[in-house]
């Protein structure tokens, strides 16, 4: 009871921190820097909630692509309000998940992510084929806005969105839905031996992770106005990996502090950017070998390394 009340107090005392954090940047570049995390925390997480059911999707950032360029088209095209095309291209991600899902629930593991690299790098091809609407390899500009052009209120929105899909997610993940597909991943043949509809609960989490990916990409595409050839590729997909598993993938905070370090930090250091790959390296290096539960299990390394040195003493 003491430790919840703690945890809780911590979560707390960071939402009043990030929610008075503008009041002392002055910079509208690193406001735009927390913006960005903000909405790849999301993508992250998403991608850890499908991971609970032992799948883990290599080409998550064309599922975001899915949910940017359908808000996109639909406010440029069609001229509709990005209010109503932001959660339009989440459903419409969700739906595609559904369709692509359905044909390859059966997979697992190595399978599954095979075939969801192989989806994330056909999406950028159907890009191309649709270059008219897309831009193709130009890009689609011009995009309408969600809230203007000043950073401070896309700031508070993406905080309140982020808030929002990582209760949605954490109350998802603890209930029975969420709780059945845990245990699929634990033994899948257990599972179905007691007559739960493996199958069928794969395609959920997949769609529920990919509707929020797909918020995420149509938050992106309403932010920043513009979508490039190279904003979802494969190297966005393998970030999207690294992120949740350099902050850790049994935990659910993880993704959020995996995000939040290999996005800020190489900002706090841009006279070295030409390094951050060698950087994202060593870090994954790090918590491969040291830190299996990543970052966000550090300080219960910590006080496993301080217990293990004492009892040698």
């Amino acid at each position: 009871m003491i430790s919840l009340r703690r945890t809780a107090i911590s979560y707390l005392l960071i939402l009043i921190f990030l929610c008075l954090l503008p009041v002392f940047i002055k910079s509208y570049y690193l406001l735009h820097v927390f913006i960005l995390t903000f909405i790849y925390i999301i993508a992250t997480s998403s991608l850890r909630l499908i991971a609970t059911s032992g799948q883990i999707s290599l080409g998550h950032a064309g599922f975001m692509s899915i949910g940017a360029y359908t808000a996109a088209i639909l406010a440029k095209e069609l001229g509709w309000s990005p209010w109503l095309t932001l959660p339009l291209g989440g459903l419409s991600t969700m739906i595609v998940a559904m369709i692509v899902g359905y044909p390859f629930s059966r997979l697992r593991l190595i399978y599954f992510s095979m075939v969801s690299l192989f989806f994330g790098i056909g999406i950028l091809a159907v890009n191309q084929v649709f270059d008219y609407y897309t831009g193709g390899f130009s890009g689609m500009m011009l995009i309408p806005p969600l809230l203007g052009s000043s950073k401070l209120p896309y700031y508070y929105f993406f905080l309140g969105l982020t808030l929002l899909c990582l209760i949605f997610m954490v109350r998802f993940e603890t209930c029975r839905i969420g709780l059945t597909i845990k245990a699929i991943a634990q033994s899948h043949t257990v599972a179905s031996s007691v007559g739960i509809n493996e199958a069928a609960y794969r395609i959920l989490i997949l769609s529920i992770g990919c509707f929020f990916a797909g918020i995420a990409g149509a938050g992106y595409a309403h932010y920043t106005l513009v979508l490039t050839h190279g904003t979802f590729n494969l190297l966005a997909s393998i970030n999207l990996v690294i992120y949740m598993l350099v902050g850790g993938i049994n935990r659910f905070i993880g993704p959020v502090i995996g995000t939040a370090v290999l996005m800020i930090l190489p900002e706090l250091f841009r006279d070295l950017k030409e390094y951050v790959p060698f950087v994202f390296s060593g870090i994954m290096l790090l918590v491969l070998f040291v830190m299996p539960d990543g970052l966000a299990g550090l300080p219960g390394q910590i006080k496993y390394w301080i217990s293990t040195h004492r009892k040698k003493g």
